[in-house]
């Protein structure tokens, strides 16, 4: 067969297919060129989740007619000023966006710069279907009409509006976010989504996430060797089943990548359930020279020049965030709704007298009769005087539920705890302080084992041997494919050494550090924590009580245990007056 050009049509469907996956892809394309044309404000309207209209309007800078022909054209763009092409900081830059667009739709193109009259142009799907003036302010309307109409092969491969309405609404979410100066307005089939005007970059998430992250987030800034990074993050037990609420932006570009995602869930290691996923928005800045944005043609994908150095910045800020907000618990702030309690305020049964005893007994019971008799708690004398409430966070233990719960009075209210999530997190502390304080306990081999891998696995393991070598693996190059493991840490017990060096490599090339091992370590040491710690249904003595709580007061991240749950809940003063009607 012999080699031919493609018409011009055929290679801007093909470009499409790059571009415009579905209707967010061409929605995310429209609101990206408006936030490079210097808007102010952007409005989107949505018919069908975008499957039967696709509107954005803007008051940026606008077009001349001539150059909203040459915006139709393809390779044709206004972000690049010169041919650098690895100092970019626009959103997009192909200049496949419009063209790509119109090329499966039915595409309407008016804009107006200021001082000048308005123009439109019209395409419909690749082929021109006229121009001329337009009304509008200054500024750009971009609408996007039978989106793949025209395509049926893409078209049946659409899902349900609802779905196609979700992944657009994310998108705009995630532009809304990294420009928290400019406001944003969205409308779906006539109703008003949200509308959010210029904030902080804080109050901008929460108001586009949920309101309770101002109350159950943590605010992050950190900056290092010219990395930058900010944002918010949820407490561990302020979490999701679903990793769909964790944005990340580099250079204020919206990006969906592994690295940071990785990074994110290894922040919370050890202090979230490996089922449940954090809210988060993450803002990194990054040196362009430090960053390659042209890996992935819609530009969701980044790769960093050292990405290790990321990886570290990410998990140390985050962590030290959380650790200053340590005490802190989601489960903490929730009032006790009144419609969570039993609360039997009912007028008593009559009362129905017992069955009528044998003779012979009732003259003795006769004195009795007419008195209810209920099992009742005794009530005995304290062999030591109750210890009074003094500036304690946690309160004085006064008792214990069901042997698992510690009743404590605080000087603004109730706090019960939860007794075997509380004491795991207090015994996993402590063995993870002993490590960090020491060298690591290691388990010498009888005999060294020879681990046969790849050549550049190798390579990587020899590198990063010393690290290796401080967590308790003493490994050394025995041959161009081969490593010699002469000792292992001995927490993980009699591991598959192969398949740990093996996953070891792949983590090194991927992350740039050797984390895994880290991981496993904190892994076996929770393991150990939650089997050493008291369990629920022990008899505590009250002196034991109290010194569980003294001792998470001084422990990080005493708020949740292991694995995100909550170790206490505090009930305010005005919180039970509530219960009790009151107030």
């Amino acid at each position: 067969m012999s080699i031919r050009r493609l018409p011009s049509q055929l290679v801007d469907r093909i470009a499409a297919g790059e571009v415009v996956e579905r209707p967010a892809s061409a929605l995310k394309e429209l609101v990206e060129n408006a936030l490079d044309a210097g808007a102010s404000s952007v409005t989107v309207r949505l018919s069908g989740g975008g499957t039967g209209l696709i509107e954005v309007i803007d008051d940026g800078s606008g077009m001349s007619p001539a150059d909203m022909r040459l915006a139709l054209e393809r390779h044709a763009t206004s972000k690049l000023p010169d041919d650098n092409i690895d100092r970019v900081t626009s959103f997009g830059f192909r200049g496949e966006a419009l063209p790509s667009i119109a090329s499966v739709s039915h595409f309407t193109l008016e804009s107006r710069v200021r001082g000048e009259d308005g123009w439109k142009v019209v395409v419909d799907h690749g082929k021109p279907a006229g121009e001329g003036p337009a009304a509008l302010p200054p500024g750009t309307r971009v609408r996007v009409e039978q989106l793949f109409d025209k395509v049926p092969a893409r078209r049946k491969f659409m899902r349900s509006p609802r779905a196609e309405y979700s992944a657009s609404l994310d998108a705009v979410r995630r532009l809304a976010m990294a420009r928290p100066d400019v406001a944003f307005t969205l409308e779906h089939d006539g109703r008003a989504v949200f509308s959010v005007q210029p904030s902080e970059a804080p109050v901008r998430v929460a108001a586009l996430l949920t309101a309770e992250l101002d109350r159950h987030g943590v605010g992050i800034d950190s900056v290092r060797d010219g990395l930058g990074l900010s944002g918010v993050v949820s407490l561990p037990t302020f979490n999701r089943g679903v990793a769909d609420r964790q944005y990340l932006f580099v250079n204020s570009r919206p990006v969906k990548d592994r690295l940071l995602v990785g990074a994110l869930r290894g922040a919370y290691r050890d202090m979230i359930a490996r089922d449940r996923h954090p809210i988060a928005a993450l803002f990194l800045t990054v040196p362009l020279d430090e960053v390659d944005v042209n890996v992935h043609p819609a530009k969701t994908e980044v790769r960093f020049r050292d990405p290790a150095a990321v990886r570290g910045l990410i998990v140390s800020t985050i962590r030290h965030a959380l650790d200053a907000e340590s005490h802190r618990s989601a489960a903490r702030e929730q009032s006790a709704a009144p419609v969570m309690w039993s609360s039997d305020v009912s007028e008593p049964p009559a009362y129905a007298p017992p069955p009528m005893p044998p003779a012979g007994v009732r003259e003795e019971r006769a004195l009795f009769t007419g008195i209810r008799v209920d099992p009742a708690g005794r009530a005995e004398p304290a062999l030591a005087p109750v210890e009074p409430v003094r500036s304690h966070p946690l309160g004085v233990a006064r008792g214990q539920v069901a042997s698992t719960y510690i009743v404590a009075e605080a000087e603004d209210g109730l706090v019960i705890v939860d007794q075997h999530a509380a004491h795991e997190r207090l015994v996993l502390e402590r063995l993870r302080a002993a490590r960090s304080g020491g060298v690591v306990p290691r388990q010498v081999l009888l005999l060294p084992e020879v681990v046969e891998l790849d050549e550049p696995d190798c390579d990587r393991l020899e590198d990063a041997s010393g690290q290796l070598g401080d967590l308790g693996l003493e490994l050394e190059r025995f041959g161009p494919t081969s490593m010699l493991v002469r000792s292992v840490p001995s927490a993980l017990g009699q591991p598959d050494i192969h398949k740990l060096l093996a996953d070891l490599a792949g983590e090194i090339a991927e992350l740039g550090s050797a984390m895994s091992l880290q991981e496993r370590l904190d892994h076996v040491e929770a393991t150990i924590a939650c089997h050493g710690s008291v369990r629920a249904g022990r008899v505590l003595s009250v002196h034991e009580m109290n010194a569980l709580l003294r001792e998470m007061e001084v422990t990080p991240r005493s708020g949740q245990c292991n694995h995100g749950r909550p170790t206490w809940v505090k009930l305010a003063h005005g919180d039970i007056e509530k219960l009790f009607g009151r107030k």
